[in-house]
């Protein structure tokens, strides 16, 4: 485990949230300049004396890495958290290989090879001027270190004419049934790397549903680099038997496996009674989503230890066969910049029956972002799919009414998605369609989403035992509804806190969650009640849980939980 200084940590949680998120017209966001206050938020000083820090957080900093409730999730996002995204030189302009800002022809053949011809440079920034560019096919990213940038979410507009549904073809779901897979996968702007969307698109075409993480369409394109000897979480060095094939900024997936007594899921739930109590043999589509699958850069490598970008997220112990692996090629340093990507107007689906008209997608990325992107009419919004260490930041969907605003699934873990809006729908709700919100599931860990405006929606932990994930400083009308197969099974593992949590309609659903969530911290929660849809605990007994400041958010201290840990960033 890294040093960090006690008083460091005390002092500091005064000082922090250094930028904040505040309202303005049109529904946007903006950063606050440092130092200053949004005018929504109660004084920072009150009587002339700083306002006191909660207890909580004073009892996190004592073990930032190994608190039994509150993960730690300072190094959340690109490059563990840096603030300014790189300016890569510009390589191309979109306009130069025949797109047209007028709407009246198809670009995305132009778009496209623009994006390609920068990928065979090594990369660089492909520009998209002010205009409104109709494309009729998705933009794909598939070469590392490409930026698609536009002149501004208010002044280049993508128009999408056509679903992955018509460009793709239909694609079914894993799990059997007559669900669409498109309901939470891939994007008309879809960032994924160039080999690993072959074999997707590939899979989809013939019928054959692919699984779609780091190892391959049927989880076997890895080998071994190494085994991991026992460590625990938190801890930034491990040992292992053989570095021979391992070398500084190298990116590994660290894979643990489950035994037959589910020992790792019981880990990612807490521990104790009510976890060893639970049935999980007949969670068959949990149990798929094993073994656990970790990406991490390696920062050092000395004699048999390896020091790591950041903490483990788990123990490592002997029964879970701890390896480190290879992976398919990564995705890394891409991104899309200032632009609106708007599908066609058409009805919104009937639930899990999307046609795929979805926004921006990141699949097998790492170190990668989105700045100043807004999607419209959008199925699904943003999507992290199998994306690690990837920063959203000023995005906001809007339109018709979405399914999942954002998605967070399939192993995705150490994303920050921050300044984010979900805008009230400009028409009504479809029967039988369905709103989630900020989606996350199948294992998804260390996830941040902060300083958000959810105009609707809800916080929609969609089983599948995702574990140790943050969203804090959020205004949120809770009108959505989580989703989430029963074979899926748990809503939440442990570890998830929700921090400075403002709710305007007075709904608890999946708030306030000391009452669901094992090992978890709720803190600052406006007073809710239960109505509409209401959840139980999925494990039995003590949950272990903290409570604190419910009812007044305004007297939390830190006001935003990320920001905070990341001025604490060892």
């Amino acid at each position: 485990m890294g040093n960090i200084s006690r008083r460091a940590l005390l002092g500091s949680a005064t000082a922090v949230a250094a930028v904040a998120a505040v309202v303005v017209s049109g529904g946007g966001s903006v950063a606050a300049p440092r130092g200053r206050t949004p005018a929504a938020r109660p004084p920072e000083r009150a009587g002339g004396r700083a306002p006191a820090t909660t207890p909580l957080w004073r009892e996190f900093a004592r073990t930032p890495y190994t608190h039994p409730q509150i993960p730690y999730i300072g190094g959340a996002g690109r490059r563990t958290g840096e603030r300014r995204f790189p300016r890569l030189p510009v390589v191309a302009d979109v306009r130069e290989y025949g797109a047209v800002p007028d709407g009246s022809a198809d670009s995305a053949p132009a778009i496209n090879r623009a994006i390609a011809a920068a990928g065979r440079r090594g990369g660089g920034t492909v520009l998209v001027p002010p205009g409104t560019f109709r494309i009729d096919d998705l933009i794909r990213i598939g070469h590392s270190n490409v930026v698609l940038r536009g002149a501004g979410s208010g002044r280049t507009t993508l128009h999408a004419t056509k679903s992955l549904t018509e460009l793709i073809g239909p694609y079914g779901s894993r799990y059997g049934g007559n669900k669409s897979s498109w309901s939470w996968a891939g994007g008309l702007i879809w960032l994924c790397p160039e080999a690993r969307f072959a074999s997707l698109t590939a899979a989809i075409t013939s019928a054959a549903w692919p699984f779609e993480g780091w190892t391959g369409n049927r989880r076997d394109e890895w080998h071994t680099l190494t085994t991991v000897a026992p460590a625990r979480q938190g801890d930034r060095t491990v040992t292992v038997a053989d570095t021979a094939k391992l070398h500084p900024g190298d990116l590994v997936l660290l894979r643990l496996a489950d035994d037959a007594g589910h020992t790792l899921l019981e880990h990612m739930a807490g521990g104790g009674p009510g976890p060893e109590a639970y049935e999980w043999d007949d969670k068959t589509k949990l149990t798929s989503y094993v073994p656990y699958e970790w990406p991490v850069r390696i920062t050092a490598v000395r004699g048999r230890r390896l020091t790591l970008e950041r903490p483990l997220p788990l123990d490592i112990r002997p029964e879970w066969d701890p390896r480190l692996t290879t992976h398919v090629a990564p995705l890394t340093g891409s991104a899309v910049e200032g632009l609106t990507l708007e599908a066609v107007l058409t009805p919104q689906s009937p639930h899990l029956l999307d046609k795929g008209y979805n926004g921006v997608a990141f699949q097998c990325a790492y170190d990668c972002w989105a700045d100043d992107v807004v999607v419209r009419n959008v199925d699904n919004g943003f999507g992290l799919v199998a994306a690690s260490a990837t920063t959203l930041r000023r995005t906001r969907v809007e339109g018709r009414g979405s399914h999942h605003p954002y998605f967070c699934r399939e192993g995705a873990h150490d994303n920050l998605v921050e300044e984010f809006t979900i805008a009230e729908r400009t028409v009504p709700a479809p029967a039988g369609t369905q709103l989630h919100g900020i989606n996350v599931e199948g294992l998804s860990s260390h996830n941040v989403w902060s300083r958000g405006v959810m105009e609707m929606g809800t916080f929609d932990s969609h089983r599948g035992l995702p574990f140790a994930n943050v969203r804090t400083d959020i205004t949120v009308n809770n009108d959505g509804q989580h989703g989430g197969d029963a074979s899926a099974g748990p809503l939440f593992g442990a570890r998830f806190t929700h921090w400075n949590i403002r709710v305007t309609n007075g709904r608890e659903g999946l708030m306030k969650i000391d009452g669901l969530a094992p090992y978890s911290a709720s803190v600052g929660i406006s007073t809710v009640r239960p109505f509409g849809q209401i959840d139980v605990p999925d494990f039995p007994g003590d949950l272990h849980t903290r409570l604190e400041a419910y009812g007044a958010p305004e007297s939390v201290r830190p006001a935003n939980l990320h920001d905070a840990q990341r001025a604490l960033n060892p």
